[in-house]
């Protein structure tokens, strides 16, 4: 309980200024004595109306309940919230490492609107679906960045995936190096089930470590690679060039996917190589390796909020709920 009043905090705490109006009512119901019996005649009291304790008690209460439903009404509209809360569950969750290729081939035109666009967003709801899994993220170009380490925030990885561009990294396809960077933050792990997702759309031509010694030290990891190749067979649009202001200049090309190597990563590390040649099947490929990849272990989830206003609100309601009945039950003691 303790920590629940530690974490507590309010999505709208401007609802509660409202609580400035709390010592006016209460002036208000002292000066015109709400719920007592002085506003009445003696005789009244005396000759006509034989009140019990009890009834008398409730008149006096009356006033009160309206002014607690008010408070706790106010505390609903702020929204009370409890961050971090820990909780530990059977859940399935594995480790896991995006590698993206960001050649700036991934900016033809076979997919719409390019090859990066539909593979980012892919990759986003991917990550969506796997809620108790880590994740990190790693681009490759010419040469590999870790975009994030391995992390339970996932909110971040889709971030990044979002962000995700061309040029930004020195053009060319190391795929040795990108799949050696993701090794490289995952050899360390101790889950159960490490994965690596390397997509790609071109033939490895650049980078220090080959694809191959990349793929034996993934495999001497027991890590587990899935490779996808993107692109439609044949010709495409593809950029060719870049003008001095930095745009892209396309024209039709030939699309040349290594499918061997990318077979080669997949098979040495139990993995499976997909092929995807439009946005559909790129998404099928994600869920099937989303069905294949799935161990049952215990987690600890950080919920970042948790929200409370329906108590504050349940309480609220029950007691003008109170009032309400209260009042016709001693309408007689309540002024006009």
């Amino acid at each position: 309980m303790s920590e629940i009043v530690n974490n507590i905090s309010f999505e709208s705490p401007l609802y509660l200024l409202l609580l400035l109006l709390l010592p006016a009512y209460l002036f208000f119901v002292r000066r015109n004595n709400l719920g007592g019996l002085s506003a009445l005649p003696v005789s009244q009291i005396s000759d006509e109306i034989k009140w019990s304790s009890i009834k008398f008690l409730l008149a006096k209460c009356l006033p009160w309940v309206v002014g607690l439903s008010f408070v706790f009404g106010i505390f609903s509209l702020a929204r009370p919230q409890v961050v971090l809360v820990e909780e530990r569950i059977n859940a399935e969750g594995i480790d896991i490492f995006l590698v993206m290729d960001l050649s700036s081939s991934m900016l033809s035109k076979d997919f719409t609107p390019d090859r990066l666009t539909v593979s980012k967003n892919v990759a986003i709801d991917f990550v969506e679906k796997r809620p108790y899994d880590r994740l990190g993220l790693v681009s490759f170009a010419g040469e590999a960045y870790t975009q994030t380490p391995l992390t339970s925030d996932h909110k971040i990885v889709q971030s990044l995936l979002q962000e995700l561009n061309c040029g930004y990294l020195k053009d060319g396809t190391a795929i040795g190096m990108g799949l050696a960077t993701a090794v490289n933050r995952l050899k360390d792990s101790e889950a159960t089930s490490k994965v690596v997702i390397l997509l790609t759309d071109g033939v490895n031509n650049a980078g220090y470590i080959d694809p191959v010694t990349a793929t034996k030290i993934a495999s001497e990891f027991d890590i587990k690679v899935y490779t996808i190749g993107v692109g439609s067979v044949g010709m495409a649009l593809s950029p060719v060039g870049r003008t001095r202001n930095g745009t892209y200049q396309f024209a039709r090309t030939r699309v040349e996917i290594d499918d061997e190597l990318l077979e080669q990563i997949a098979r040495e590390t139990g993995g499976e190589y997909y092929r995807a040649i439009n946005a559909e099947e790129l998404q099928k490929i994600y869920a099937k390796i989303d069905e294949l990849e799935k161990t049952e272990m215990e987690v600890t989830v950080i919920r970042r909020e948790k929200e409370y206003f329906r108590y504050p609100l349940s309480i609220s309601i029950i007691l003008f709920s109170l009032f309400i009945l209260l009042k016709y039950q001693v309408v007689r003691l309540w002024p006009d």
